[in-house]
């Protein structure tokens, strides 16, 4: 049976949540967007995935960072300052009454259009502001590790579509995830441009080597806040971490690989193309990286001006 990274126990208290549309905190069932509206029609869009820990949203100042720089690179007017943005998130959590174990999709599109076209000017009404917030938990399945298969489509150059920026155009990364899930496994490992390790369609990937920790070296995929907690967890405890090129020769002879995101923070890889790696369970490293991870979440450094 597939699993994927954002695996969840069941919740029934989630078929009662409230969502932020545009200023108005409405029933799931009755939280709509046009079908003119560009996120829908286009993927043109900026979102970003938010955690929220015992009362508190995980590194939220380098989360709105980041959905500013890419808005501003996709010239879309987010129309809110970045109280005002987390101002809404605290309301929608409020009308649910959140407090731990809640995963948070904050949306901005261009907004609605006035014809059915790309050109940017015809969203002249404003953004589309969406906050979805779930109880939300890694199911066990989840954490015990998954199935990674190499697919043939690969992160592009940024001369085609910049995969820093968390855009709603996910098309190639759902065609990856395809791939692989028709191969068998849970999520798809993704190459660069030249054949290196890059990145899987929806998390940073990383191996384990003779005690030293490797990942891409950032170019060719979304600069995860939790990859770059985990780099600097890595070098502030004397645990070498490398930024760098490497194939798959390297991943099938590795002692461990995980992923890291948002969502699941950590998440063991037990086979890649079918090769077991390491013994096929979580390693002593990604133990010591997750409680490293816990620790800081649990501390001051989970809340503003840090980052997931």
């Amino acid at each position: 049976m597939n699993i994927t990274t954002h695996d969840a126990a069941d919740d029934a208290r989630n078929r009662d949540i409230v969502v932020y549309v545009n200023g108005e905190l409405l029933p799931r069932d009755r939280a709509l967007v046009s079908v003119y509206d560009s996120g829908f029609m286009l993927g043109d869009g900026v979102w970003e995935g938010l955690r929220l820990y015992r009362g508190r949203i995980a590194f939220l100042d380098l989360h709105l960072e980041r959905l500013f720089e890419a808005a501003k690179y996709l010239a879309l007017d987010i129309g809110k300052t970045r109280a005002q943005l987390t101002d809404a998130i605290e309301q929608t959590l409020a009308a649910n009454a959140m407090h731990d174990d809640v995963h948070i999709r904050l949306m901005v599109t261009r907004g609605v259009k006035r014809r059915p076209f790309q050109h940017p000017q015809l969203s002249d009404r404003g953004a589309t502001i969406v906050i979805i917030a779930e109880h939300s938990k890694a199911s066990e399945q989840v954490k015990r590790g998954i199935r990674l298969h190499t697919v043939p489509q690969h992160r592009g150059l940024p001369l085609t579509q910049d995969a820093k920026i968390n855009s709603h155009s996910k098309l190639n990364c759902i065609i990856a995830l395809n791939h692989a899930l028709q191969a068998g496994a849970d999520e798809a490992l993704m190459l660069d441009p030249f054949g290196f390790v890059n990145t899987t369609n929806a998390c940073n990937f990383f191996i384990a080597r003779g005690g030293a920790v490797w990942t891409s070296t950032g170019d060719y995929c979304l600069n995860g806040i939790t990859r770059r907690k985990v780099i600097e967890l890595c070098r502030d405890n004397a645990i070498p971490v490398f930024e760098r090129n490497f194939s798959l020769v390297d991943c099938y002879g590795a002692d461990e690989a995980f992923l890291t995101g948002t969502f699941g923070a950590q998440t063991p890889v037990t086979t890649i193309d079918g090769r077991v790696i390491g013994d096929g369970k979580p390693g002593p490293l990604l133990h010591r990286i997750r409680a490293l991870y816990h620790a800081l979440i649990a501390g001051d450094g989970a809340g503003a001006g840090d980052e997931s």
